[in-house]
């Protein structure tokens, strides 16, 4: 794969002519505030020449875009006034489903009190069970939009459906890919249209190429704005609801230019093992934590044996506080 960075304010007529000619195909984006030229596959790349041109970069990867290759210095993720992949690192907390505006309400003030960034919740479930809490949908968003401006936090929740995107532009200051999703690549196409930022969760089955390679899907549609998140995946082991790959997720540091999140909630899946994968994730690298806390975890409507209380949340808040501190990162 040929990428190609193009000079500023330049006309690309003729280059478009040669590659109509060819037997290439190709893609005009802007990144980054960079105009790019993908043209694929090789044997045809390699041969373009134009004065447009300013940087030709051979990426033999399968993830171009998304990989430091081409894009050496990290990509920071702004989600209003929030800075994803700086120095700071960001907790994004809250219920795992929104359930009422009350529940959501006492959550969102306990995790802003603790020194939470970002208000997450599920308005949309993806449940393995058809019987199960489906979540309150658009209700749910707007429940989040409400309850997010009034404590001053922006929102991230998920995705499933394309048919959903204009309520999401509306509403959601973040939009969130999640694991059952991470190889929909209609869906991801789409989320990548919106222009919002947006947190891709790595499928539960998929290497962390295949990860990288979904963020591509987003970023071929000319947005940046990408998070990586680890949330687990599933290997033999049952102590665990699903394995946190902490070797993967520093090994897609290494790889890309986005910033990576971890969700120890979801690969813990009991509350006395959040604390500690949670600080593992910041030990590792991770830019950012997503944490499902609950007023009343034991009467949530989905994953209650994960979720933990405000009170338990605060505590992880200064413990994450002390340990970026030693590892010269703030919170």
């Amino acid at each position: 794969m040929m990428l190609y960075i193009l000079k500023a304010n330049v006309d690309t007529s003729l280059l478009k002519e040669k590659l109509n000619r060819s037997s290439a195909s190709y893609k005009f984006l802007n990144l980054y505030g960079k105009n790019l030229l993908l043209v694929w596959p090789d044997q045809y790349a390699k041969d373009i020449v134009d004065d447009s041109i300013e940087i030709a970069v051979n990426v033999r990867k399968s993830y171009v875009l998304s990989s430091n290759d081409w894009k050496k210095e990290p990509t920071i993720v702004r989600v209003k006034d929030t800075e994803i992949g700086g120095n700071k690192i960001v907790v994004a907390a809250g219920p795992c489903a929104v359930e009422s505006e009350e529940q959501l309400s006492t959550a969102a003030k306990g995790i802003k009190r603790a020194g939470a960034s970002l208000l997450r919740g599920g308005a949309y479930k993806p449940r393995t069970s058809p019987y199960s809490f489906q979540g309150l949908g658009e209700e749910g968003v707007k429940l989040l939009r409400k309850v997010g401006d009034e404590v001053g936090l922006p929102i991230v929740t998920e995705i499933m459906d394309t048919r959903d995107t204009e309520i999401f532009k509306k509403y959601v200051d973040m939009v969130q890919i999640g694991a059952r999703n991470a190889q929909n690549f209609s869906l991801l196409k789409e989320v990548g249209k919106i222009g919002k930022p947006v947190l891709l969760k790595r499928g539960m089955g998929n290497t962390v190429e295949e990860w990288l390679q979904a963020s591509e899907y987003i970023l071929l549609e000319g947005n940046g704005n990408v998070v990586l998140c680890e949330r687990g995946i599933r290997t033999f082991e049952k102590s665990t609801r699903f394995t946190i790959d902490i070797g993967g997720m520093i090994a897609a540091k290494m790889m890309t230019h986005l910033p990576i999140c971890a969700d120890p909630s979801h690969p813990a899946g009991r509350r006395e093992l959040v604390h500690s994968l949670a600080l593992a994730s910041v030990a590792a690298g991770a830019d950012m934590l997503l944490i499902e806390v609950h007023p009343e975890p034991e009467k949530a409507l989905s994953d209650s044996e994960q979720q933990l209380t405000i009170e338990s949340f605060e505590v992880l808040m200064n413990r994450i506080r002390s340990l970026a501190q030693a590892l010269g990162r703030g919170l």
